[in-house]
């Protein structure tokens, strides 16, 4: 979609973002609105929303670590996240199901992969389910088999695109 904007993430996006979250994922898998809010205000550049006239549709949010085993619970709530970390783990990302299928997660994955860029992040990490293994794959990720996360009693794989 042409009139989306991609942008940093404010402390007044936060209800819009955990609506998206609340929409695209299982209340097991759903991060907490205080995790959210840690990740908005703690890691804004790592946390980019997509407004559509003036409506918060999309959005995509990390945190940072020099650590590659990415299976810690407690770093969703950026326990342990350093800025200054050589990998940038996506830990969300997610359209309200409305929009989906307008190329708008397909808008903010490219503009997280040049915002990592500009970090000068090393790779970029993240868990999925195999069903969006092809969709990340798209984007030059690679899949580094199951992970060994049980986070909401699901599957993942782990998938990573060096930069």
């Amino acid at each position: 979609m042409k009139n989306v904007r991609i942008r940093m993430a404010e402390s007044h996006d936060l209800t819009a973002c955990h609506t998206i979250e609340c929409k695209c994922f299982p209340p097991s898998e759903a991060a907490l609105i205080s995790s959210m809010n840690t990740r908005i205000t703690e890691y804004p550049e790592g946390y980019l929303v997509a407004e559509l006239d003036g409506h918060i549709v999309g959005q995509v949010n990390s945190g940072a670590t020099d650590k590659d085993d990415i299976t810690d619970e407690e770093f969703k709530q950026l326990i342990g996240h350093d800025p200054e970390g050589k990998n940038i783990v996506i830990f969300s990302l997610s359209v309200l199901p409305e929009f989906q299928r307008r190329g708008i997660a397909d808008q903010l994955m490219k503009a997280f992969i040049k915002q990592a860029r500009k970090l000068d992040k090393q790779r970029i990490l993240l868990l999925c389910k195999d069903n969006l293994i092809p969709y990340y794959a798209r984007h030059g990720f690679t899949d580094s088999g199951v992970s060994e996360s049980d986070h909401g009693g699901a599957e993942w794989h782990e998938m990573a695109l060096t930069l």
